[in-house]
């Protein structure tokens, strides 16, 4: 209502930070032991005192710099947005495979941190994480030095992360499941099959899916799906350049 006091929103990257870091206890050696957590164990082990126990510090310590388990979370996942090599574009100076290369990079760097299935839609206002706003500001650069207008440029970077993280994300979510049930994906796939086959034996389609697919290695057909989908997406980009280029028909 008019004249309340406006709530303050509630994220790491709008709040300011303290001056005064103590040597031994920064928020860089934080997020980075809670990285460390997370691989090891999970988000499910992630908790302010029991990193405060492998960092031989007690919570109030690290609430000096970081206020809670939220931003902790905002912290990591900035973080590991940071790990994805930069294409070198002197070798790759078309943008189409300056892209399929950050996206490769970008579905990598999920896979190995698959924790990150979890909270990424809980996250806040993580795209004002500083190395998630340097990524998006570069691919954007790289679609508007294609010929993208801005503001167009901006959609189809954002389409791209929807289109790389949320089939990342269904990945690291399988491969938790795995790591959970303590079998790897061919000794899951060899076991399911067989049901998995049954059940389709009334869908032809998929029944002939089923059987084109079987010995195959699940970890290459994975890839082999997510280098389609995001080829189909390029090419749908690619024709949509070529109609910036020309322009509308003339009448």
């Amino acid at each position: 209502m008019p004249g309340a006091e406006q709530r303050p929103i509630p994220s790491v990257w709008v709040r300011p930070r303290e001056r005064r870091e103590q040597p031994a206890l920064s928020r860089e050696y934080i997020v980075a032991e809670a990285v460390r957590l997370l691989d090891a164990e999970g988000i499910a082990a992630l908790s302010m005192r029991k990193l405060g126990t492998r960092l031989d510090a007690g919570a109030t310590s690290l609430y000096r710099h970081v206020a809670n388990k939220d931003e902790l979370i905002e912290l990591v996942v900035d973080e590991v947005y940071g790990e994805p090599a930069e294409p070198d574009t002197d070798r790759t100076a078309h943008w189409r495979e300056t892209t399929v290369l950050r996206a490769h990079a970008l579905r990598a760097m999920i896979l190995r941190h698959p924790w990150i299935a979890s909270v990424l839609g809980e996250v806040g206002v993580a795209h004002l994480g500083p190395n998630v706003m340097r990524l998006s500001d570069r691919m954007i650069a790289t679609f508007e030095e294609a010929g993208f207008p801005l503001g167009e440029a901006d959609h189809a970077v954002r389409a791209l992360f929807a289109y790389v993280t949320g089939t990342a994300i269904s990945e690291a979510a399988w491969l938790t499941m795995l790591t959970r049930v303590g079998e790897t994906e061919q000794e899951w796939v060899k076991r399911l099959w067989p049901a998995a086959e049954q059940a389709a034996q009334d869908y032809p389609r998929l029944r002939k899916g089923y059987a084109d697919q079987r010995g195959k290695d699940p970890k290459a057909a994975r890839d082999e799906n997510f280098a389609y989908g995001l080829d189909r997406f390029l090419d749908g980009l690619e024709a949509r350049l070529a109609h910036t280029a020309t322009g509308p028909p003339t009448p």
